[in-house]
């Protein structure tokens, strides 16, 4: 995955500014970050992790497939997510990853898909879902990384950056199956790193025009050379550590 955006020229998210965090959005962030380690802690009482959790009753794990089987749904949020993993000669350091969406039912007022050229709306309106973010994790269920995809990679229907960043307060996985832990600290996760995720979200759109202008004569949303929009680095304690310092500074 890494290898995709050292071979071509995409926008790198921006660094976020972190003293520009309104100081209700950080503690948001930072009851969100209890709720991770939480979960990793409880996990970790009976030698689990969160990705061996979501897994404990898989026999056999075949790449490409998602897990739990028909993902996580939620049907009050209507927010949704699976994990599923790559060849490992595709994949970097990574075993797999969660896809993270929010289907129209749960999105903001006023949201609607972009206009693209080839738009179709889906029979069932709700169907028209949006992917978020994809949250990477290695072999030990700690995540890695956070990335942005192509249309193409998921199935999605395409929305702006604008109407993304929009959804992201939206998610929640408010029910205990497969796991209530999993579900938890994914919720968790897209708050504890709104920030990366709105950077990531943004460079996605600037990646998507920088492919357009390049190839003008190729579909940009359907281009299997395009698939990874936008990638970073994502490490929970240093993210707690420095929404806490910001807090205690604001007093």
């Amino acid at each position: 995955m890494a290898e995709q955006l050292d071979r071509i020229d995409l926008p790198q998210p921006a660094e976020v500014n972190f003293d520009a965090i309104p100081t209700e959005r950080l503690r948001e962030m930072a009851a969100a970050g209890a709720d991770v380690v939480e979960c990793h802690r409880a996990l970790a009482n009976t030698g689990g992790n969160i990705v061996g959790e979501l897994l404990r009753d898989v026999e056999t794990f075949f790449e490409w497939d998602h897990y739990p089987p028909g993902d996580v749904y939620d049907t009050q949020t209507h927010s949704q997510f699976y994990y599923h993993a790559h060849p490992q000669e595709l994949r970097s350091h990574e075993h797999g990853h969660f896809h993270t969406f929010l289907r129209p039912l749960g999105m903001p007022k006023g949201v609607r898909p972009a206009m693209v050229d080839d738009f179709k709306m889906p029979d069932d309106e709700n169907d028209a879902l949006s992917h978020l973010i994809a949250i990477s994790m290695d072999k030990f269920g700690v995540p890695i990384r956070m990335f942005t995809t192509n249309r193409w990679v998921t199935g999605e229907i395409w929305y702006a950056a604008d109407d993304v960043r929009g959804m992201l307060d939206s998610f929640l996985i408010d029910h205990a199956q497969p796991s209530w832990p999993v579900n938890r600290w994914v919720s968790g996760m897209i708050r504890l790193f709104r920030p990366q995720i709105v950077a990531l979200i943004e460079a996605r759109d600037a990646a998507v025009e920088r492919w357009r202008e390049t190839y003008p004569d190729r579909n940009v949303f359907e281009d299997e050379t395009l698939e990874i929009t936008s990638m970073a680095d994502v490490d929970i304690d240093q993210q707690i550590a420095r929404v806490s310092s910001l807090l205690e500074s604001k007093g």
